[in-house]
């Protein structure tokens, strides 16, 4: 057996942890999940087991038990400090006590302490979390387990409190995991990363389903279940009823609403695209971007993928916008000092500094680049539209969201979570504070598909101005407990929570007019509900809605002000009577029934999750000197590059390793980020840094690194090479009524609409600019173009399909 340093004992035992068994339950689109773990103490001596772990960022965590010699205790919420203190007393006087706290710098991390577990002895511990489930672009509605915990990328200055997770090789433990689903309307399949048992229907209708993993399955990577319905777009409410025990007039004793709003928009909106904005790019180029994008074979380099996407993204933007591309690490670099208008000349400059981005930057800090975006000044007339790529290996999350809420009136962001193991709390918390869509690429998805939808959200029309309106009886009112829904797009969903008041003595259906705004149009939704809860429907709203206000409380704390100490008392008030935990309470339970007291030295162990370590190469350039000299040269003859140190110290790294890797650092006299005296320049000193990447293109990217800013194409040798025909040949067919030019330009549509329609999702845009160039032209011979073009292709495309 491999030896994993800080994982096993001196004689080389597995680590504690046994296995792992989940229990998901699906109503709708919202999920309770139940984990239990098994820990046997191998050692010959008493442990603490540390075991640190992953949560969907906006979990209710709402339950916690341990199972100790057959008897099961239940944990308790207290004041977080209060259940450290409790859990240190009881390690000291050696009685197995179990502590279960949320991070104090991320929502999506979690720390499971197991204190004084004798030698020999077993313990089984209990948690279970509520959380809603994401759609992702195709509609449907994913759950994922994370088998990853990347370690969170911390500058030294900054590291006292942050959970670590040491890496494994090997996983000693099992996992089991089972799923009941149940809806209003029919389920139309489950997909799934990993292989399942068949699917079970329950009933006719097909609205209640079972699966569960095969038996054998290892966790070595997220598990990720893919739910359709068959009519998502359905608007729905579920009404839950409260809890029995709970004292009067408290929010779990009343009943509460959730209202699902998934609209689908007409055609004619969602083919109206804006040609303003200012788009700017934020690139993850940390040593882990030089990880690969799975597993398997073949997988491309995440930094590869990244200038792939920035390739179709910068080809797909409109004619009339302004854009700028940020790399960051632990610094950070500025393709242009301000945004630049979209032009062939911007484009062609932005594609060669591309081409040059490596993952080479050191560790992750994205609060910097995003405070220098903040500094300037937006540009009228054009909304500004931030693009955040990242594999989420940062310390201060929540210092990032309140940033990013604080600008959200300004400043749209959408995110995108690379690889297994970003960050949930991060990538949908910079989304959803930032009024955006957030998206994770996973196992062998592919980059640009999801990004490519984003790009489409943000040059569509968004739901703005919504309200809801309800219709009740008499003796009966609402309180919505959501934050405001600030914008909605095509493919998003938004869950609305109610607190209903009072009851009727005659009626028993209510209704919710749900109204807003789409491309200045007004639209109306009406939806009706019954005011009677159906029977055991659980507490999974319960627990979610009492998770939306405690984390709009904490938001409000994190402000600051006088109220700041009122809002913390609130916070523990509300997480200890709804029993979802908060970042002020943890779990603690202490066995104590049996009077014995664990005796001798205890050691400590930290449980391993698999981990994205082993995955950093050497850095590809042994230097990069900085030079605050407006004259200096600069790569490949470019235009200078804005450079800004991240570092508190303005460091800048020697030798980039992967998001917590130890990094060699020298001085420079480089400007800081907070006043930046003047450009610092990016220098040249290794020539291999300026090779274009080694990899080949496929033809779809090929062809799109062709198309001219404005939209067209040229005959030329690497156009024929996509298209598998002699230039030559392609001179020789150009119509008489046609120039080069519109000629070239035809075939590329004819091309992309017979051989890539499976991947139009990722030129829909190309293909938009290259139709709306043709049109301009107003020349006779495009209808001669098409025939002779479907003739040259063997295909059989009108020109309305092309949009021409």
């Amino acid at each position: 057996m491999a030896l994993c340093c800080g994982l096993v004992s001196e004689k080389n035992v597995p680590v504690p942890l046994k296995s792992i068994s989940v229990q998901l339950q699906v109503r709708g689109h919202v999920s309770s999940v139940r984990a239990t773990l098994q820990y046997v103490n191998e050692e010959e001596r008493p442990l603490e087991a540390l075991f640190v772990f992953p949560l969907p960022a906006e979990a209710a965590l709402c339950s916690f038990s341990a199972t100790v010699g057959g008897q099961e205790i239940r944990g308790e919420l207290r004041d977080k400090q209060t259940a450290r203190d409790e859990y240190d007393d009881g390690v000291s006087a050696g009685r197995q006590v179990f502590l279960l706290e949320e991070s104090d710098q991320s929502a999506d991390v979690f720390r499971l302490s197991v204190g004084c577990l004798p030698a020999g002895g077993a313990a089984t511990v209990s948690f279970t979390y509520s959380t809603e489930l994401t759609v992702e672009e195709d509609g449907g509605l994913r759950y994922c387990l994370p088998a990853v915990l990347n370690p969170r990328y911390t500058p030294a200055a900054a590291g006292a409190g942050v959970p670590q997770v040491c890496s494994a090789s090997v996983i000693p433990y099992s996992l089991s995991l089972s799923a009941d689903v149940r809806s209003s309307v029919p389920i139309a399949r489950l997909d799934s990363s990993c292989a399942l048992e068949p699917l079970q229907f329950l009933d006719p209708q097909h609205t209640h389903a079972q699966v569960s993993l095969s038996a054998g399955h290892r966790f070595d990577k997220d598990v990720e279940l893919l739910l359709y319905y068959v009519d998502p777009h359905q608007p729905s409410a579920v009404l839950e009823a409260g809890a029995a025990t709970a004292p009067a007039g408290s929010l779990m004793a009343d009943p509460l609403l959730m209202l699902s709003l998934y609209p689908e928009f007409p055609a004619a909106v969602m083919s109206s695209l804006t040609s303003h904005g200012e788009f700017i790019f934020l690139v993850d180029q940390s040593g882990s971007m030089d990880c690969p994008m799975h597993h398997g074979e073949g997988a491309q380099m995440r930094i590869e993928s990244a200038r792939d996407t920035l390739l179709l993204l910068l080809k797909s933007l409109p004619l009339g916008c302004y854009f700028n591309i940020y790399g960051f690490g632990s610094s950070f670099q500025a393709f242009f000092p301000q945004s630049v208008l979209y032009s062939e000349q911007t484009l062609q400059e932005a594609l060669q500094r591309v081409k040059l981005m490596r993952a080479d930057l050191g560790g992750t800090e994205i609060l910097q680049p995003l405070q220098h975006i903040y500094r300037q000044a937006c540009i009228p007339e054009h909304p500004r539209q931030l693009f955040i790529f990242t594999d989420g290996e940062v310390w201060n999350t929540r210092e990032l969201l309140d940033l990013v809420r604080a600008h959200s009136s300004s400043h749209r962001c959408f995110s995108f979570g690379i690889g297994e193991g970003a960050s949930t709390a991060l990538i949908t918390g910079m989304a959803k504070e930032g009024s955006g869509h957030a998206q994770f690429i996973t196992g062998s998805d592919r980059m640009q598909p999801k990004v490519m939808q984003s790009l489409r959200f943000a040059l569509q029309p968004a739901v703005e101005e919504l309200c809801v309106d309800w219709r009740l009886p008499e003796g009966v009112s609402v309180e919505l407990l959501s934050p405001p829904v600030r914008s909605l797009f095509q493919g998003q969903r938004a869950l609305l929570y109610g607190r209903l008041r009072g009851q009727s003595s005659s009626e028993s259906d209510g209704a919710v007019m749900i109204k807003y705004k789409l491309n200045n149009t007004p639209v109306t939704n009406q939806l009706q509900f019954t005011l009677t809860p159906a029977g055991d429907t659980g507490l999974t709203v319960h627990w979610l809605a009492a998770r939306t206000l405690i984390r709009g409380l904490e938001q409000e704390e994190r402000a600051g002000g006088d109220k700041a100490e009122a809002l913390r008392s609130r916070i523990v008030e509300l997480s200890v009577e709804c029993g979802v935990s908060s970042s002020h309470t943890a779990f603690i339970c202490t066995h104590t029934h049996s009077g014995e007291t664990v005796k001798g030295p205890l050691l400590q162990r930290n449980i391993p999750v698999p981990q994205m370590m082993a995955c950093h190469s050497a850095p590809r350039s042994r230097m990069m000197r900085m030079q605050a000299a407006p004259m200096a040269r600069c790569l490949s003859g470019a235009p200078p590059m804005m450079a800004y140190d991240c570092a508190r110290s303005a460091r800048v790294p020697l030798r980039a390793g992967g998001g917590g890797d130890a990094m060699m650092y020298r001085e420079a006299k480089s400007a800081r980020v907070s006043q930046p005296s003047a450009p610092v320049v990016l220098m040249e000193c290794d020539s291999a840094s300026a090779q274009e990447p080694d990899h080949q293109q496929d033809p779809l990217l090929q062809l799109v690194s062709l198309q001219s800013a404005s939209g067209s194409w040229e005959i030329s040798s690497a156009l024929s090479a996509v298209l598998e025909k002699p230039e030559e040949e392609l001179r020789k067919h150009t119509p008489a009524q046609a120039d080069g030019p519109l000629w070239a330009t035809v075939l590329s549509l004819l091309w992309l609409f017979s051989c890539k329609l499976q991947d139009r999702v990722e030129w829909q845009f190309v293909a938009l600019k290259a139709a709306a160039w043709v049109r301009a032209q107003n020349q006779a011979g495009v209808a001669e173009c098409v025939r002779s073009g479907n003739l040259l292709l063997d295909c059989q495309l009108t020109a309305e399909t092309l949009g021409i």
